[in-house]
């Protein structure tokens, strides 16, 4: 099926901390040329989406708030379209993006990656409010993700910690969930078949992205290790170096 939009990550393929991944600006740039319409998607939960934009505009990207897809987007919609209050187990910069929705007997626990602030009291809070009956919703279920220091531990593990803990299974309102992608699909009056996601994570973009219908490539930047593209064996997904490789394949077909 032609591909009609594309849906990119953040991290990991148009930068890297407060580096730009080379050749990422232009192809994004020759992608907006053609036409095609663009949905940016991120598991980033340690910041709100005007820092998030911030932080691009720095680099050189200027994406509309509108383009831009995140966790704590989703989740306040689902609250809000449910009727439901909720508590929070996030970063305190990210507090902000739930006002209104937030009450100390909220019955869902809403969980992010809280980084540094992930200590145990915040935790066994975390687990005696799922005890006392809170639904789990988690912003993604990445295992890591690349700083410019390593590897680091990402939202999923911790997530895991309080399923298996509290034997409640979390409902997931980011990558990889379905739903996620297709909230970024339907905003461009497309169908899944129709949009390419590209992405750095193979379980979470990539996999993610075909399990919901779509079409992705995986990059060889950011986070990405070598023999990730060995799962993706039988599958449609493209591989390629980078943001710039993508689009050159994209644009010539």
């Amino acid at each position: 099926m032609k591909i009609r939009g594309v849906l990119l990550d953040l991290s990991g393929v148009l930068y890297l901390a407060d580096r730009v991944v080379p050749g990422a600006p232009e192809a994004l740039a020759r992608l907006r040329d053609a036409g095609l319409p663009l949905r940016f998607l991120s598991n980033m939960t340690r910041y709100p989406a005007a820092r998030v934009r911030e932080h691009l505009a720095g680099l050189g990207y200027t994406i509309d708030a509108e383009e831009l897809f995140t966790p704590p987007r989703a989740v306040r919609g689902w609250l809000q379209a449910e009727g439901r209050r909720c508590r929070l187990l996030v970063h305190p910069r990210l507090e902000g993006e739930f006002e209104g929705l937030v009450d100390p007997a909220g019955d869902v626990l809403v969980v992010g990656d809280a980084a540094e602030t992930f200590t145990y009291e915040r935790l066994n809070t975390a687990f005696r409010t799922l005890m006392e009956g809170a639904e789990l919703v988690a912003m993604g279920d990445n295992r890591y993700f690349r700083e410019p220091d390593g590897l680091s531990l990402d939202i999923g593990p911790f997530v895991h910690a309080l399923e298996y803990a509290s034997g409640r299974q979390a409902r997931i309102l980011g990558k990889p969930a379905s739903g996620f992608f297709h909230l970024a699909v339907a905003d461009m009056g497309l169908a899944p078949g129709e949009v390419l996601m590209v992405g750095d994570d193979v379980e979470s973009d990539v996999l993610g992205a075909l399990d919901a219908g779509l079409q992705a490539a995986l990059v060889r930047t950011g986070k990405y290790r070598p023999g990730d593209e060995q799962r993706l064996a039988g599958t449609p997904a493209w591989v390629a170096d980078d943001l710039a490789a993508v689009v050159g394949r994209l644009l010539e077909d």
